[in-house]
């Protein structure tokens, strides 16, 4: 029987054991902090209804809802957008610096863009009389010409540009317009 008894014995120490260690354990995790159980839930908030769940009527309603939230957003929008260019205008004329166009802020008709090359800025835009494509048809009427030789031509006839690659612009210009130009043998174009 003594023997039964050990056994007994050593278990409870065994268990007595394992309650030291959880209390250590609870120790060091802090007061008051119990282990939480991470719960997984497939719940939907309430109030939030699927698009499936929606009827016809109540899809096409929340269309014109938001169709009409999003027009009263623009005209305000387009409102302070006026009521600051107006703002700026007063400013400049009172000789206050102009600030620099932001993102969402519109573009001045009036401002022609500048181009940044090795440090430097160039001049304005050039204005010409003609456009490229009509500058180019009147150049090549009744003649076959390359894109190179097109190119040197029509500056020589008075077209203006700051291009450093103008001639990779002639080139588009010339296979972008089929209706207009007309492709006789390779790099050779003519006027229809």
């Amino acid at each position: 029987m003594a023997t039964k008894k050990k056994k007994r014995t050593t278990k409870k120490k065994k268990t007595g054991r394992r309650k030291k260690t959880t209390a250590k354990r609870a120790a060091t995790r802090g007061p008051g902090r119990k282990k939480k159980k991470k719960k997984k839930t497939t719940r939907k908030k309430q109030g939030a209804r699927s698009l499936s769940s929606l009827s016809t009527s109540e899809l096409q309603a929340e269309l014109e809802r938001r169709e009409a939230q999003r027009g009263e957003l623009e005209r305000e929008r387009d409102a302070l957008l006026a009521q600051l260019s107006s703002i700026e205008d007063e400013l400049s004329a009172l000789g206050g610096a102009a600030r620099r166009r932001g993102p969402g802020r519109p573009r001045k008709i009036n401002s022609a863009p500048r181009a940044k090359t090795g440090g430097r800025r160039r001049g304005r835009r050039a204005r010409n009389s003609m456009n490229l494509v009509e500058s180019l048809q009147k150049t090549l009427a009744g003649r076959t010409m390359s894109v190179t030789d097109v190119t040197e031509q029509v500056q020589k006839d008075g077209y203006q540009t700051t291009s450093a690659n103008f001639r990779t612009i002639v080139n588009q210009a010339l296979l972008s317009n089929p209706n207009v130009f007309k492709k006789v043998d390779r790099g050779q174009y003519t006027a229809k």
